[in-house]
């Protein structure tokens, strides 16, 4: 029997959605006020999912505790008031939409779960616009 736990977190970051070969006009049209060259931000709502197997012995699918520390040392402390395209260092070339992002948290992430459990990350750039990634 399989059953899904989550954890919520956040934080908060800035990005520009723009790409370096493209001209003002084109970035403008496509990226719209998220093209803006001095930046914009979000509060960014997080929702990390594992789904497996309970163990026997302890009850759990994971320890919430273990998750809650993985999502800080690896996520919280990785992105939380950054500037995404020039403090991270996998947005440096990769334009940092929602879509990306919520990748790169992924991969930070699924090295530290089991293999055997399955990963869903969840990410809202707003109340209303969200992506999710699970592999």
């Amino acid at each position: 029997m399989k059953v899904k736990v989550s954890r919520k977190a956040h934080f908060n970051a800035a990005h520009r959605l723009y790409r370096k070969d493209w001209d003002d006009n084109k970035n403008n049209r496509i990226f719209g006020k998220c093209n803006n060259p001095n930046f914009h931000g979000h509060n960014y709502e997080l929702v990390v999912s594992v789904t497996g197997e309970i163990d026997p012995e302890t009850g759990f699918v994971i320890d919430m505790k273990i998750l809650k520390d993985l999502i800080r040392s690896e996520i919280e402390d990785a992105l939380d008031h950054k500037n995404l395209n020039l403090e991270v260092p996998e947005f440096k070339e990769l334009n940092p939409t929602a879509e990306n992002i919520v990748i790169v948290i992924y991969n930070k992430l699924r090295p530290h779960i089991d293999s055997n459990r399955e990963l869903e990350v969840v990410l809202y750039e707003t109340p209303r616009n969200f992506v999710t990634y699970n592999g």
